[in-house]
């Protein structure tokens, strides 16, 4: 049925074209990822938008013969940090260079993170000083509003967020040390307006009683500091809330094989459909025994890595994980140096390589949680999907076998994915239908603001 409404679809595209005398760009005998599988057809742009899939030649301005690509709608990376500050250092990745690393990973849409703020009018000074940083963003971007510790009017919070063009909301279970932590009660009455504003709140899940802050603690101990248990419980419990109350949760870098287990054996129900799921790919490549190796201080992060029998039950639940983000948020090696895990930062990063590891992991069904099911949850339209109407959002990826990755194109001083196996590259990146990199080269650009809005 779907695919039959699909082709009326395009012969009504084709009447209404008529009148036109051609497109502005046919992409042709490309492999394009079209309705949920790959398939050898033509994509036909106008004024930005994908206008047409079609296998039939039609008349255009211009012509790019993608034979030998892959053809993928843009991906987009709901959880990255650019230029975030913790204490008295910056996240390496501001947004030029973050955006600039994201292009060459196929990415052409990302979400960032609002300033943790407690009040609707905190909130938009922080919006508006975040817009203000993300001028120099070179990929379209979204952000998510930040509540901590609520000091006000919830419902004038989600009210303000919504008028400013956001949403979804992040809360932290944790970081009561900072003044992060929101209560359950909190938590409670955010939910139950989620459910009434059709708005999205995420959280990041731990168990902050559970979590010791020992100053005597290397950094390898830092699965002991934060463990699995943590992150169990305190997702069981915001499933339960869930479950209680109504409303929509999305659970942010899901670290452990073990938490996606519980989930499912308890609440199989609301899983994906009320409490959405985000990992990402550290916690599927690496393993907490890696901190123990040479430069293991470079990969902290938190929650943290898990046991190898944790990772390998993810990877054995991995069809159960809705999204996949990077939380990327990397850090100069000069920054975790020291063998104490107190006062070193948390996050390592991962954009640029998102897709191509990941792609070992999932194969093709990696590509629909690194956009259309992210464009839908966090209400982001016209993007995520080869469809016509739809931004043109193209990523070109050539497969290759036997390869390893080599470099990155970020501000850090070291990659954690280099020398791992990688699948292939993205030679050519187009946003709104112009190339942003053509023949691995980077381009001219500039991203836009997305206002998000729709249903859940």
């Amino acid at each position: 049925m779907r695919l039959l409404i699909i082709s009326i679809w395009n012969r009504l595209i084709l009447l209404m074209l008529k009148a036109r005398t051609m497109f502005d760009l046919l992409i042709k005998n490309g492999t394009v990822f079209h309705n949920g599988s790959f398939e050898v057809t033509n994509i036909y742009l106008q004024d930005g938008k994908i206008a047409l899939v079609s296998e039939t030649i039609h008349e255009a301005k211009k012509a790019f013969d993608a034979a030998g690509y892959e053809v993928l709608p843009g991906l987009i990376d709901p959880h990255v940090h650019f230029d975030l500050e913790l204490g008295l250092i910056r996240s390496r990745d501001d947004f030029a260079s973050g955006s600039c690393s994201a292009i060459y990973g196929g990415v052409t849409t990302i979400i960032d993170f609002l300033e943790p703020t407690s009040n609707a009018k905190d909130l938009e000074m922080a919006f508006r000083r975040r817009m203000e940083e993300a001028k120099m963003c070179h990929v379209d971007y979204h952000f998510h509003a930040t509540i901590k510790a609520p000091d006000g009017d919830l419902e004038a919070y989600v009210l303000k967020m919504k008028e400013l063009g956001m949403r979804t909301l992040k809360l932290f279970t944790t970081y009561s040390d900072s003044g992060r932590r929101t209560s359950d009660e909190h938590i409670i009455e955010l939910l139950k307006l989620s459910k009434k504003h059709e708005i999205l709140i995420m959280a990041h899940v731990e168990n902050d009683d559970m979590i010791d802050l020992n100053p005597r603690f290397t950094y390898n101990e830092l699965p002991k500091s934060r463990p699995t248990i943590s992150e169990v419980s305190e997702a069981l419990k915001l499933a339960g809330f869930v479950k209680a109350y109504g409303g929509y949760l999305y659970m942010v870098h899901l670290s452990s094989g073990a938490t996606l287990q519980a989930l499912l054996e308890n609440y199989p129900d609301i899983i994906n459909r009320h409490f959405f799921i985000e990992s990402c790919p550290q916690y599927f490549m690496f393993t907490a025994k890696t901190l123990k190796g040479k430069n293991g201080q470079l990969y902290t992060c938190a929650p943290p890595l898990r046991s190898i029998e944790e990772v390998a039950l993810l990877r054995r639940l991995k069809d159960h994980v809705y999204t996949l983000g990077t939380d990327h948020c990397a850090f100069n090696t000069k920054d975790k140096r020291g063998t104490l895990l107190k006062g070193k930062p948390l996050g390592i990063g991962g954009i640029e390589h998102s897709y191509n590891v990941m792609y070992q992991v999932y194969g093709e069904d990696a590509i629909m949680r690194m956009s259309s099911r992210v464009a839908k949850v966090m209400k982001l339209p016209n993007k995520g999907e080869i469809k016509a109407g739809f931004d043109a959002d193209l990523s070109f990826f050539k497969a290759t076998q036997g390869q390893v990755i080599k470099k990155h194109h970020g501000r850090t001083d070291y990659d954690l994915y280099e020398g791992l196996p990688s699948s292939g590259s993205f030679d050519h990146v187009m946003i709104r239908g112009q190339f942003v990199l053509k023949d691995k080269k980077l381009l001219e650009s500039t991203g836009c603001w997305l206002v998000a809005g729709g249903e859940l």
